[in-house]
């Protein structure tokens, strides 16, 4: 269950990024708790991931410099496959990076994928994108200031991915002083959430922000009542572990989680203290969780296979009539993950397909796309 490690550059290379993001005036910075001053007093509601979708949202940026040249190719197919896939059940929007417009034309083909040129740092359009809400009839998205997952990578256009979005959408930006990420946020669409603190709660995202500050922002922005805390674990990945490499809901009420076997990873303890968290932890309607268990991978396929390589079956992707997720050439797991998936999501078609470029990135399905309620 490896997640998506550290831009492999030189420390002093490292050290001007970090000081270019803490430079950077366009990225609010948590300052002590929810100020008040973007609240007009509409509450907006997080919809399920579940719940119908006008479409996907993904990102085709796969540059050398993070990637390196020999991984390129195949996290570019992976990004296709994927894009491809979830086409077969709704229409998906991929901003890509002008330089490799080509080569997206010629592995998306004449699927159900719109191609828009953006300026780009990296794929992860979970992180980078907007989190889309609705009050009533009108949806907008929220910017939640991506600061390149507290200034630990180049980040300079990815700042501005989820403002460019909301413009393609059509829909209004909602804006907060709250840092965070898309993967670290899991809700139920019903008021519950669960989040990791080692993400949220870091002071490079949140510096003086409590549980209570978090928790009434996202009551405004999200909807939610109830916030189910994991502790997660910081700094041993980029990051800082996100919640949707860690648990998620299939349904209110029902939470997939994942259980870490190595006992060498540094998830094998957590995943265990989540796991009692969860089986102890009620929803915003005070009802207990059927939590469910994905163990991970015991094997691999050799050619991607690396310290970083992240073989986890939690962060799958659900889309209209769909879950998306992956395969790793592990018969019992890969057949337990979908056996899992089926159980809990009737009704839906679960599609597991190789990923392998992108989890020798640290990163999954799930990190690559962001859902546009219907």
């Amino acid at each position: 269950m490896r997640r998506r490690t550290f831009v492999q550059t030189s420390m002093a290379a490292l050290g001007s990024v970090l000081l270019a993001a803490c430079n950077d005036k366009s990225l609010p910075f948590g300052s002590g708790g929810p100020s008040g001053e973007h609240d007009d007093g509409r509450t907006w509601l997080m919809p399920d991931e579940g719940q119908p979708h006008t479409r996907t949202w993904m990102a085709f940026a796969a540059g050398e410099r993070i990637w390196g040249a020999n991984l390129v190719p195949e996290v570019q197919r992976n990004l296709a496959g994927i894009a491809t896939t979830i086409a077969r059940f709704e229409p998906v929007s991929m901003l890509v990076s002008p330089g490799q417009m080509g080569q997206a034309k010629t592995l998306i083909g004449d699927a159900n994928v719109q191609l828009i040129a953006a300026e780009l740092d990296d794929l992860w359009m979970r992180d980078t994108g907007p989190v889309f809400v609705k009050n009533g009839n009108t949806k907008a998205g929220v910017d939640f200031n991506f600061n390149g997952w507290g200034g630990k990578q180049q980040h300079r256009n990815d700042a501005k991915v989820a403002q460019f979005v909301t413009g393609r959408a059509g829909v209004e930006t909602v804006h907060t002083d709250l840092v965070l990420e898309g993967g670290a946020l899991e809700v139920d669409g019903q008021g519950t959430a669960i989040i990791t603190e080692s993400c949220v709660l870091n002071n490079n995202r949140n510096r003086g922000w409590k549980k209570q500050d978090v928790e009434a922002e996202l009551d405004h922005l999200l909807g939610v009542k109830k916030v189910i805390w994991l502790p997660g674990i910081a700094g041993q990945d980029i990051t800082d572990g996100h919640t949707d490499f860690y648990a998620r809901f299939a349904s209110p009420g029902v939470v997939v989680a994942g259980l870490e076997n190595d006992p060498d990873s540094f998830d094998y303890d957590v995943t265990r203290r989540h796991l009692d968290i969860l089986h102890a932890a009620t929803d915003v309607h005070g009802s207990a969780l059927q939590v469910e268990v994905l163990e991970g991978p015991s094997t691999v396929r050799e050619k991607f296979a690396d310290e970083d390589f992240a073989a986890g079956y939690i962060n799958f992707y659900v889309c209209n009539g769909a879950v998306i997720g992956p395969e790793f050439g592990d018969p019992d797991t890969d057949t337990a993950a979908k056996s899992t998936l089926e159980r809990l999501f009737p009704g839906r078609q679960v599609v597991q397909i190789n990923i392998d470029g992108i989890a020798a990135g640290g990163g999954g399905i799930h990190c690559t796309t962001q859902q546009e309620p219907a």
